[in-house]
C-alpha cells in the first residue's frame, strides 16, 4: 500500500495531534507556569471560586484553540464552542441562558470558547457582557488581531489579556517528532530525514498547524520501496514538492501588516538596504497592495530624506507612477529600485520637523497678523490701507535677497527649519546662514 493511501480519509494530522492536557502543549511556557491563570483555570477542582475570563491573542498556529480545549478537558467544566464567523447575537444569548440554567440547577460552570472574536460586531460583543460580568460563563476568546482595536473596552476590562508567542524551532521539531511516532499521528509508518525535518521547521515559521499539515502532505508523497522492508523516508524533496512556497503569516488588516511596514520604513531610515529589501519581499509575496507600498516610499522620501537628497522624492514618485502604469509583478522592480535608493542615500528629517513645529505654533495660537508690506495690494482700496507699502522686491538686489521681515510680529525671529550637515543639505545649511543674516539685516 502506498503512503498516500495510508493517510487518505483521516482527520487532518493537526487535529489528531491536538493536546488533551496542558502538559502536552508545546511552547507558551510563559503562560503555563505553576499558579498562572491558565493553569488555575484548568484545575479539576472548580469549587474554589469564580475563574477569570481570558482573551488569547497570538498568530495563527500558536495554540489558542488547543489551550481552550485542553483547559476544558482538564477542568471538568462544561465546554461550549462558538465561532465568530458563524455565530450571531441570538446564539450568544442562547449559550448565556443555558449556562445560567446549568449553574443554578446543577452547579456546573461553563467555559465558552469564542474563536476569532475580532470578527464580532460591537453589538455581538455587548451580548457577551452579562454572562462574563455575572460569572455565568468563563469566556476564553481567541484572536489574531490586537484586542485593543478589535475588542470592546468593557469586555477587555473584565478579562485577562494573554499574549501567545510563535513557537520556537525546538517546539516545532518536538511536535513533528511526536506526530511521526504517536499512534494518533503517523504511527511511525514513515521516518523523516534530518534535512526534511529542518525544512518543515523553517517553512512553518512558528505555526504548529502549518508544520503538521506540511508533514502530512510530504509523508503522503513518500512511497515505500516494494523491494525493501524498510519504512519510507520523507526527504527534503518530498517537502519541496508538498509545499510550493512558505505561506507567509501576513494579515493585511491585522498587526502583521503594520509590523512589517513599520520595519520596512525603519530599515530605510536606518540605511539598512538588505533589511528593507527583506521586508519589501515579504509584503510583495503576501500580496500587499503595491500602491500602499509606493505611498509609504513617497512619505519616507519626504520625512526621512528631505533636502539631504531632493532626488529621493522624485524617484519615489516615479516608482509610484511606474507601479500604477505597469502593475504587478513587474512593479516589484521599480519598488525595489526606489527602496535601494532611499535606504542608501543621505538622510534628514529637518523639513518634517520644521512643518510640525510651525503647525504646533499655529495650533497654539501663535500666528499673528501678516505684516502690512506683505499683504495683497492688488485689489481697489488696498493701498489706502497701507497694504504692500514698503515691500522690497528681492530681484532688485544683486544677491536676490533683501533685509525684510516676513514672519508676523509675534513670531519674529522664530526658526523652524534647521538643516543638517548630511548630503546636499550641507550646502543648504551654509547658504541658509547667509540668507538669514541678510534677511535679519
Amino acid at each position: 500500500m502506498s503512503s498516500a493511501a495510508l493517510f487518505q480519509g483521516q482527520t487532518p494530522l493537526a487535529v489528531r495531534m491536538r493536546p488533551t492536557s496542558l502538559d502536552e502543549v508545546a511552547g507558551q511556557s510563559h503562560l503555563l507556569k505553576p499558579g498562572s491563570p491558565l493553569v488555575q483555570l484548568a484545575r479539576a477542582d472548580v469549587s474554589t471560586g469564580a475563574a477569570s475570563s481570558v482573551i488569547l491573542w497570538g498568530p495563527p498556529g500558536t495554540g489558542k484553540t488547543t489551550l481552550a480545549q485542553a483547559i476544558a478537558r482538564s477542568s471538568g467544566r462544561r465546554f461550549v464552542e462558538l465561532s465568530a464567523v458563524t455565530a450571531g447575537v441570538k446564539d450568544v444569548r442562547e449559550v448565556m441562558q443555558e449556562a445560567l440554567t446549568q449553574r443554578d440547577l446543577y452547579g456546573q460552570s461553563t467555559i465558552l470558547f469564542l474563536d476569532e472574536i475580532h470578527r464580532f460586531t460591537k453589538a455581538q460583543q455587548d451580548a457577551l457582557l452579562p454572562g462574563v460580568e455575572n460569572g455565568w460563563v468563563v469566556l476564553i476568546a481567541a484572536t489574531t488581531e490586537n484586542p485593543s482595536f478589535s475588542v470592546i473596552s468593557p469586555l477587555l476590562s473584565r478579562s485577562l489579556l494573554l499574549t501567545l508567542q510563535p513557537l520556537t524551532d525546538d517546539d516545532l521539531a518536538m511536535l513533528l517528532d511526536r506526530a511521526v511516532a504517536d499512534p494518533r499521528g503517523l504511527s511511525a509508518r514513515v521516518s523523516v530525514a534530518p534535512e526534511a525535518r529542518d525544512a518543515l521547521v523553517r517553512l512553518a515559521s512558528g505555526d504548529a498547524r502549518r508544520a503538521l499539515t506540511a508533514l502530512e502532505a510530504a509523508a503522503a508523497l513518500a512511497e515505500p520501496d516494494d523491494a525493501s522492508d524498510e519504512k519510507p523516508t520523507v526527504t527534503a524533496d518530498h517537502v519541496a514538492s508538498a509545499v510550493d512556497r512558505a505561506l507567509l503569516r501576513y494579515d493585511r488588516q491585522g498587526d502583521e501588516h503594520y509590523d512589517v511596514i513599520s520595519a520596512f520604513i525603519k530599515s530605510i531610515r536606518g540605511s539598512d538596504v538588505d533589511a528593507a529589501m527583506h521586508y519589501l519581499a515579504r509584503m510583495i509575496e503576501a500580496g500587499e497592495d503595491a500602491r500602499f507600498i509606493a505611498r509609504r516610499l513617497v512619505i519616507s522620501a519626504s520625512e526621512d530624506i528631505g533636502l539631504a537628497d531632493p532626488q529621493a522624492l522624485l524617484i519615489a514618485v516615479a516608482a509610484a507612477d511606474a507601479v500604477a502604469f505597469i502593475g504587478m509583478p513587474e512593479g516589484r522592480i521599480p519598488l525595489a529600485e526606489a527602496t535601494a535608493y532611499l535606504a542608501t542615500t543621505a538622510k534628514s528629517n529637518a523639513a518634517y520637523l520644521a512643518i510640525d513645529k510651525a503647525i504646533a505654533d499655529v495650533r497654539a495660537g501663535g500666528f499673528g497678523r501678516v505684516p502690512p508690506h506683505l499683504r495683497d495690494a492688488h485689489y481697489p482700496g488696498a493701498k489706502r490701507l497701507g497694504h504692500g507699502k514698503g515691500y522690497r522686491y528681492p530681484h532688485d538686489s544683486d544677491v536676490g535677497v533683501v533685509a525684510q521681515q516676513y514672519l508676523p510680529d509675534d513670531l519674529s525671529g522664530r526658526r523652524y527649519y534647521e538643516p543638517t550637515a548630511h548630503g546636499q543639505e550641507r550646502d543648504v545649511q551654509a547658504r541658509l546662514e547667509k540668507i538669514r543674516r541678510i534677511i535679519g539685516g
